[in-house]
């Protein structure tokens, strides 16, 4: 059996001195590896653990159980959101009635790109919504994540520096494996039917699309709500709207 990793996390009543150390010493003995520990939110710790049987998993969750002071919260096959709670010592924070959707604020953008390199790195077709107020870092994200997943990106449309709107790229840029950036107001309302057919086949290859201001894409195109597989949402301040009510047809300008 190849060998699998799973997250453990347990709450701490009492930090005695030790408790850690006999944690590790009964990972030790059922042979299961560490490979990652850190605190994750309040009085709570994470690990990343590695073993090739199953069984010893389920031995560890039972045993745990007769541990005084800590509750075991999570014993669980490892999930992306759990590999980054341990790294930043928090969890990302999920829509509670849409959970592929992710939350973010600007103060949390190491975490937002670390988030987006690791869904980059995975192959295959995907398409991801990135939502967010104008100048508050989309495109930016996008390319730091890019580069943390070790991927070329490819402008489709965007207004980064100035409106961009290809008609065309070529066969290096059309590569399945880079990351496609698509502003998704400037590709529905400010292109041309030469745009749009790029587009449509940019949609139909199996790659990685990130696609900002979904609701103005899905409002304005064939696409819908189930094309996407999470979308994310970047915000300046945890209560901060997102709207594009202020914003009429003829005003989406290069504010976005």
């Amino acid at each position: 059996m190849e060998p699998k990793q799973w997250y453990m996390e347990y709450k701490i009543h009492k930090n005695r001195p030790g408790l850690l150390g006999d944690i590790a010493s009964l990972l030790g003995m059922l042979g299961v590896n560490i490979l990652t520990i850190n605190g994750v939110e309040d009085r709570a710790r994470g690990m990343l653990l590695q073993t090739d049987d199953e069984e010893k998993i389920e031995l560890l969750g039972k045993m745990l159980t007769k541990v005084e002071n800590i509750t075991v919260n999570k014993l669980r096959p490892t999930r992306l959101t759990d590999i980054l709670a341990v790294r930043h010592g928090r969890y990302i924070e999920r829509d509670s009635d849409d959970r592929k959707t992710f939350r973010f604020t600007r103060d949390e953008l190491g975490l937002l790109v670390d988030f987006l390199g690791e869904l980059f790195k995975r192959e295959g077709n995907q398409t991801i919504g990135l939502r967010g107020m104008p100048r508050v870092g989309k495109t930016e994200s996008i390319i730091a994540g890019s580069v943390c997943s070790n991927k070329r990106w490819t402008f489709v449309s965007s207004t980064l520096l100035r409106q961009t709107v290809r008609s065309q790229l070529s066969d290096e840029e059309m590569n399945p494996n880079n990351v496609f950036i698509i502003d998704g107001i400037v590709s529905t309302i400010r292109s041309n039917e030469k745009h749009y057919n790029l587009l449509k086949e940019i949609m139909a290859m199996p790659s990685t699309k990130v696609i900002e201001h979904p609701d103005i894409f899905m409002r304005e195109s064939e696409y819908d709500y189930d094309l996407f597989d999470c979308i994310v949402e970047l915000r300046n301040t945890p209560d901060e709207e997102i709207t594009y009510e202020n914003f009429t047809t003829a005003g989406l300008g290069d504010d976005f």
